[in-house]
């Protein structure tokens, strides 16, 4: 089965508000005691993906 690539085009202040979503579910989920393997996935692939500048 094919895997689907999904796209999203974000601004600089919704680029910050999802980082700074993920480190506080991931401080969230350490304060917990729980495993935060799911979120350091996102997280690192999120602040590599590729950035391209569009005109709207």
């Amino acid at each position: 089965m094919k895997r689907k690539d999904y796209h999203i085009y974000l601004d600089e202040q919704e680029y910050s508000q999802v980082i700074q979503s993920l480190v506080t579910l991931k401080n969230n989920l350490i304060a917990q005691g729980r495993y935060t393997d799911a979120v350091d996935d996102v997280l690192i692939k999120f602040t590599k993906a590729r950035k391209k500048k569009i005109t709207v």
